[in-house]
């Protein structure tokens, strides 16, 4: 089988290109949650705080503010990747873009919070805006009965890239200090250990992209948008579509149900990732040594973990290992409530039981939305699945920076996340798999252009 393009599909080496990509950007958000928000809310912003405001409160809402600006650019990127005719090479500028400025956050000088706050924000667009070019490349790659299998290489080449960078950085950090062999402050080994990973985000990118081709064929814009910028097209046709599945999805309760309560546990899942390093240097006053520690747990266990529940879910269905995935995180953000300061040994446990639950409830959750949906409206859906997944990303550090900031703890505001676990994992729980099944094959045809 072809690609519209006339490449064949299920090529290996195609394939591999692809992987390596995951490979490439899993560096950078490895070091971001394990390096670079301690580092910030531990030597970028003075230890008194910055305008009354902790460091880890000031990430929450730069986590929240990337997330809504990421939630209103998704329509347009999405349109971008249907329609443009170089997703290839959109994928390179963003992950240069992203790259580039990963380069210049080290540069920034302890107490300069606006400017390193500008830096972050802007690698982080580089990192999503890269990665909807990169899934948009592979239905154009794989055939259907491959999909799953060649998803699961690229997420595997990812945990694998990442974990090997990390290690490679810990080893940096563990060698820096007083007493250590390298000479570097622990601070300036953590400015390197940044600057390394947009370096290898950049290489293995460029290296991951002389195997990988351009897929598929750009779809044609209606005549409507004929004689306007590209940008402005993309954005219109962009929101349209994304409105014209939000007013569809309403007649459809079960999947509407399914759609809130993964808003709501996604929302804690990804502040507890985007949270955890700031929460434990900040409010736990650990070093950055054992932070690293604990992301590299988080990445090991994870593969295992996805394992785990892989099997749970063909035992007892996605729904319900779902669930149980849930209340593990619930535990979680309990546990780290009541975490002791400096206690190192807890804090490594509970990143544990995280990398065990982690995988595992981001694969079977996209599995179980695969299959509530009709399968001739797959690319709207799972455009629509991209813009709800970072919508979803908001309230959580918000929810987290309000409460800290009001209590000056970074403590109660974890535990407020657990709250969204709760509402999803119930909201979940009435959720008749079944029923929405058998109601997508209702779902209307796209409305003529």
């Amino acid at each position: 089988m072809t690609t519209p393009a006339g490449l064949a599909k299920n090529d290996s080496k195609s394939i591999f290109g692809w992987a390596m990509y995951d490979w490439a950007n899993s560096a950078y958000i490895t070091i971001m949650g394990a390096v670079i928000a301690p580092l910030f809310t531990g030597t970028i912003v003075p230890e008194e705080g910055w305008n009354g405001w902790s460091g880890e409160t000031i990430w929450a809402w730069v986590i929240s503010g990337a997330a809504t600006l990421l939630f209103l650019m998704m329509p347009v990127l999405g349109a971008a990747a249907d329609y443009g005719s170089a997703r290839r090479v959109f994928l390179l500028r963003f992950a240069v873009l992203g790259g580039a400025f990963v380069l210049v956050l080290p540069f920034v000088p302890d107490g300069a919070v606006p400017w390193f706050v500008f830096v972050a924000l802007l690698a982080n667009i580089g990192f999503v805006g890269a990665n909807v070019f990169y899934d948009a490349l592979l239905p154009g790659l794989v055939t259907k009965d491959q999909m799953d299998r060649v998803s699961s290489k690229g997420y595997a080449f990812g945990y694998a890239g990442g974990g090997l960078y990390l290690a490679l950085a810990m080893v940096l950090i563990f060698l820096s200090g007083d007493g250590g062999v390298s000479g570097l402050s622990t601070s300036a080994a953590a400015r390197v250990a940044i600057f390394g990973s947009g370096i290898w985000w950049m290489g293995f990118t460029a290296y991951a992209l002389r195997h990988m081709p351009e897929t598929g064929s750009p779809l044609q814009l209606p005549g409507r948008y004929a004689g306007i910028p590209a940008w402005r097209a993309y954005a219109s046709v962009g929101f349209r579509k994304t409105f014209t599945t939000v007013r569809n999805l309403v007649k459809f309760p079960q999947l509407l149900l399914f759609v809130v309560a993964y808003i709501f546990y996604n929302d804690g899942i990804q502040t507890v990732i985007a949270i955890s390093g700031a929460y434990a240097e900040d409010t736990l006053q650990l070093s950055l040594a054992v932070i690293g520690l604990g992301f590299l747990v988080v990445q090991f266990v994870a593969f295992g973990g996805a394992l785990l529940f892989g099997a749970m879910a063909d035992r007892m269905g996605s729904k319900r290992a779902i669930l149980w995935s849930l209340g593990a995180w619930t535990l979680i953000t309990v546990s780290a409530y009541f975490l002791p300061e400096g206690g190192v040994a807890p804090f490594l446990a509970v990143a544990a039981v995280i990398g065990v639950v982690l995988g595992g409830v981001q694969a079977l959750s996209r599995s179980l939305y695969a299959s509530m949906i009709p399968e001739e409206s797959a690319a709207e859906f799972f455009g629509f699945y991209t813009v709800f997944s970072k919508f979803s990303a908001i309230w959580g550090p918000l929810v987290f920076a309000l409460v800290s900031g009001s209590t000056g703890s970074g403590r109660p505001a974890i535990l407020a996340i657990a709250a969204f676990f709760l509402v999803g994992g119930g909201l979940l729980s009435m959720v008749n798999t079944e029923r929405a099944a058998s109601h997508s094959l209702e779902w209307p045809q796209p409305d003529a252009e």
